[in-house]
């Protein structure tokens, strides 16, 4: 069975924590400890506030649901300590350099790094972009003005343009588009919209190649005990953690 340490134990984790069939939380950190102890209680895992700790853990992986923060600051040490690593807060590997440096590190110490499909879908498919060309790819988010730190009355454009131009203005809120990048080996253009009648977060994807048209609108329902989290992003890394040791794997 597979062996998990969760680093971070927010919303997403406690999801987690209720949905381990097909394998065992061992472990788990957060800076703050109250935090940490309470997925401790659900799970019997053992809990810490010191990373240096929890890394020592038998671990098979390290399943990161904390923040892009937090992806800087662990996931090297992680690959460094030979466990696998899940990064949810994939907004980070906007960074190039911390993209490579991770890459490198997970060759030399053969270890892995997944990227769940988080809060969209069709990720597997969009792989085929590495091979085949793609003449257009959007991402059409839209949320309300209260997730995005800003206010208006009615539905609003506040971003229009490349996904690494939006990360510095909405850093919370570009990880599908950097996920999708990262499927795809090719440029994202943004749309990036508020609206304060929304009740689920949205997201478009269009996309134009040479294999054809595609396009995808996700309609994301809120975790059931916190509405600020995605309850499909949860789902997507217990689908990931449930299939590592599945003998039949479907898709690319």
């Amino acid at each position: 069975m597979i062996k998990v340490g969760l680093l971070g134990c927010g919303n997403v984790a406690h999801v987690i924590a209720k949905e381990t069939g097909g394998f065992e939380i061992r472990a788990c950190f957060d800076l703050m400890q109250n935090r940490a102890e309470e997925i401790a209680e659900i799970t019997s895992a053992k809990p810490f506030s010191s990373f240096e700790d929890f890394i020592k853990e038998d671990m098979d992986i390290v399943v990161e649901a904390a923040s892009v923060a937090a992806v800087h600051e662990f996931a090297m040490e992680v690959l460094k300590n030979g466990k696998d690593l899940v990064i949810l807060s994939v907004g980070a590997l906007a960074d190039p350099e911390l993209k490579d440096d991770l890459k490198e590190a997970a060759k030399k110490s053969g270890r892995k790094i997944y990227i769940p499909s988080g809060a969209i879908m069709g990720l597997d498919n969009l792989k085929i972009g590495r091979i085949s060309n793609i003449s257009k790819l959007l991402l059409r988010s839209t949320k309300n003005p209260r997730s995005l730190g800003i206010e208006t009355d009615e539905k609003t454009l506040v971003f229009s343009g490349r996904a690494d131009e939006c990360i510095r203005r909405f850093p919370k809120n570009i990880n599908v588009a950097i996920a999708l990048e990262l499927a795809t080996g090719h440029d994202v253009d943004v749309e990036l919209w508020a609206d304060p009648a929304l009740q689920r977060n949205t997201h478009e994807i269009v996309v134009e190649g040479d294999f054809g048209n595609f396009n995808l609108k996700i309609e994301n329902k809120p975790c059931p005990d916190n509405p600020a989290t995605s309850y499909l992003a949860a789902l997507s890394i217990i689908t990931l953690l449930k299939n590592l040791e599945d003998p039949i794997k479907i898709g690319t």
